[in-house]
């Protein structure tokens, strides 16, 4: 039998752990995820496809994606909470509960899928190549051999994909392919190396001044990222998708962003159920 101190300390702990756990739910209820928006990831430097605006407004292809599957999900507009996803940080964001999905340029390959779930594809894309307008030597990357100087972004798949497949390429690595880009208008280097719907991106800024050459060198999917095993939202954003080839958006968002670089009109890729 408990003497009539224990009692009242045991009286004492349970006041405390109720102190605690309403201190508890009172923290719970101001996180920052607010269930009446949703949260978007995406990318904020990279034209054509995802930009943040001097106005701060997002402009861009997957914006447009982004912005019309939030809408099937039942989110308009007003309800959406961006949040910047750099490419090192979108698994992160995801297995942190930061986001409900990223829509930034994500090509689905097999070590991501082992860390996210993705819906689509939305988008088929392939490594090509940024040239001057004027240039009328580099047609392919055929003419990479001749001791041109091509740029890409350090620790980027196409800068390694330069490196084993064309070793007599002199390759720059910068930090970002606006630099590369600005390096290529002041003759700085001879052609800029990624996916074509971001070079696209970049030609549309500066309509004149480049040109996208040859064909495409690489096969990439461009994918929705979702938190792994959340099938339900997974299967949500692939009807979002579907609904969005089907009625036109798809291809009129594509014709505005990329419409300006002459880029040829893909057809939208089947959904991967």
């Amino acid at each position: 039998m408990l003497s009539r101190r224990a009692l009242h300390i045991l009286t004492r702990v349970g006041v405390v752990l109720t102190a605690v756990s309403a201190l508890a739910a009172l923290f719970a209820a101001c996180t920052p995820h607010d269930s009446s928006k949703i949260t978007v990831g995406v990318k904020f430097d990279q034209p054509g496809l995802s930009v943040k605006q001097p106005d701060g407004a997002l402009r861009g292809f997957d914006i447009d994606v982004a912005r019309y599957v939030a809408e099937r999900l039942g989110y308009p507009p007003d309800r959406i909470n961006w949040i910047e996803a750099p490419s090192g940080q979108r698994e992160t964001l995801l297995r942190n509960g930061q986001v409900d999905y990223v829509v930034a340029t994500y090509s689905i390959t097999d070590s991501r899928q082992q860390k996210v779930d993705f819906a689509g594809p939305y988008l088929l894309t392939g490594q090509s190549l940024l040239v001057r307008a004027d240039n009328t030597d580099i047609t392919g990357t055929a003419s990479l051999q001749h001791h041109k100087k091509l740029c890409s972004v350090s620790g980027s798949t196409p800068a390694q994909r330069i490196k084993d497949r064309y070793p007599g390429v002199q390759l720059q690595r910068y930090d970002t392919y606006s630099a590369c880009v600005e390096a290529l208008r002041n003759r700085a280097i001879d052609a800029v190396t990624t996916d074509d719907v971001i070079l696209a991106g970049f030609a549309a800024q500066s309509p004149g001044a480049f040109k996208l050459v040859g064909e495409p060198f690489s096969n990439e999917k461009y994918g929705i990222g979702v938190r792994k095993g959340d099938h339900a939202l997974r299967a949500r954003i692939n009807a979002a998708l579907e609904q969005m080839e089907r009625d036109g958006s798809w291809r009129a968002a594509f014709v505005e962003h990329f419409g300006a670089a002459g880029f040829a009109v893909p057809d939208p890729p089947p959904i991967d159920r």
